[in-house]
């Protein structure tokens, strides 16, 4: 086995979780990091309001996605770069339901990914007094990155991974969540779609 995996980071356009509105991912291949990529989304309908505080954390607002991919079109990038990864994401429960809930929401299959958090990794390899990403991002070597830009915190995300295992002497992520007593859990399949009787 070898230390290869996807991050991935969402941003949304307010709170629901399916109003994605970027991505970015980090492809790591043997322990390094061999590709990344990133883009805006237009959220789905319903879900396409921008809420001011959104747009404060992240700066992506309503005319910055106008010409971007809705979710249903981009999908197939996002699960074209991911490939049969497991994937790794820092407070991988909001990243995971982002994924389920914007598939949900456009009767898009969601892939069943199994999935690491790179959050619960890190509470157990560094001793922090926080532990929000640019803080173990420092911890783990990677300084002075656009926080809360999607590839920018994936990007993030894999070097925190990539430093845990080294200092686990894990080979993969499943072997360093196992060493860590962590589960990798999967994003459940989601239930097909209920048809009322006519």
């Amino acid at each position: 086995m070898a230390l290869d995996f996807t991050a991935i980071d969402f941003e949304t356009a307010n709170n629901s979780s399916a109003s994605a509105c970027a991505v970015g991912l980090t492809r790591v291949r043997d322990g390094r990091v061999v590709a990344t990529a990133g883009w805006l989304i237009k959220p789905p309908a319903g879900h396409d309001r921008f809420f001011e505080l959104n747009i404060g954390i992240h700066g992506i607002g309503p005319a910055d996605v106008v010409d971007a991919a809705d979710w249903t079109t981009q999908l197939a990038d996002l699960t074209a770069f991911i490939g049969d990864d497991v994937l790794v994401a820092h407070n991988a429960g909001f990243d995971m339901t982002v994924l389920r809930r914007a598939c949900e929401v456009t009767d898009a299959e969601c892939p069943p990914y199994r999935y690491v958090c790179s959050l619960q990794v890190s509470r157990k390899t560094y001793d922090l007094a926080s532990y929000r990403l640019p803080l173990v991002a420092a911890a783990a070597g990677f300084l002075d990155f656009a926080h809360h830009d999607a590839t920018a915190d994936a990007l993030a995300c894999a070097h925190i991974m990539i430093d845990a295992a080294h200092r686990a002497g894990a080979q993969d992520v499943v072997e360093l969540a196992m060493l860590l007593g962590l589960r990798v859990p999967q994003i459940p399949a989601a239930a097909p779609a209920v048809t009322a009787a006519v």
